[in-house]
């Protein structure tokens, strides 16, 4: 399991955690990611609503996002909550951990290569590289485009050796949206106007980061698909291409209406 450098997780972090015991008024759950500290979850916090059988809800080894609710060091005393995390914070935690792992063992094949282990890899340049992009696989993204992002918190032996093992296993980032666009033109020729609007709209927009597809949907209705290496840039390439072309379909007297996939 991934590492951190701070023994104690921040309030309102999300963390990983398993199961250990359950009990009538709550379950004790270890702390994955932060060695053998464990916290507890009321039973108040496992789930919404009245719980009848807190074990029809959690069970012994069973894997958990919570949400930290409250941390005590001088306790050893940490709150967690289940019914707080949303389903799109449980997925983001669960994906977010499977590319630090990844990321992990990227960091102890580039330590082999240097001859030393994982922990010395973590005292090393690990936690120093997490404090910087957030997450080890975050640094590796960066390393694998230059080991210049990275030399002001490794050395150059480590940088060298990481962008190495990250240029040729780490590929970039890509997200997806899709969205719907309805276009209709009464003109002789608007399946033509339509048409044209469409793959001009879609080579305005489309590089070597941003690639963009339309399909037909059933007249008069067609799927934009953006893929792109942030979301931020796939969802304004998809609203500029929608923009485009309902703006060329209205300047020859038809009509265009986009709206986001649900």
């Amino acid at each position: 399991m991934v590492r951190r450098q701070s023994e104690w997780p921040a309030v309102d972090e999300l963390v990983m955690c398993t199961i250990k015991k359950v009990f009538p008024q709550g379950a004790f759950a270890k702390l994955d990611e932060y060695g053998n500290n464990e916290g507890m979850v009321h039973i108040s916090e496992v789930a919404s609503g009245w719980i009848k059988n807190i074990r029809d809800h959690v069970r012994e080894n069973q894997k958990v996002v919570c949400k930290v609710l409250d941390v005590d060091p001088k306790r050893k005393h940490v709150d967690l909550s289940i019914r707080r995390v949303k389903d799109s914070e449980r997925r983001w935690k669960v994906q977010q951990l499977k590319l630090e792992q990844r990321g992990e063992k990227l960091l102890e094949i580039a330590a082999s290569k240097l001859g030393k282990n994982l922990d010395q890899a973590y005292e090393e340049v690990g936690f120093a590289l997490q404090n910087k992009f957030g997450d080890l696989y975050s640094a590796l993204e960066s390393a694998a485009k230059s080991k210049e992002s990275i030399i002001d918190v490794v050395n150059e032996r480590w940088a060298k050796v990481l962008n190495e093992v990250a240029a040729s296993t780490v590929q970039p980032p890509s997200y997806k949206v899709t969205g719907y666009i309805r276009l209709s033109c009464p003109r002789p020729n608007g399946v033509d106007v339509i048409k044209s609007a469409m793959i001009n709209a879609r080579d305005s927009v489309r590089d070597e980061n941003v690639n963009v597809e339309f399909h037909y949907a059933g007249s008069p209705q067609y799927r934009i698909e953006v893929v792109a290496q942030s979301y931020k840039v796939a969802e304004s390439s998809m609203q500029r291409v929608a923009e485009m072309a309902i703006e060329a379909v209205v300047k020859a007297g038809g009509e265009g209406k986009f709206h986001k996939a649900g």
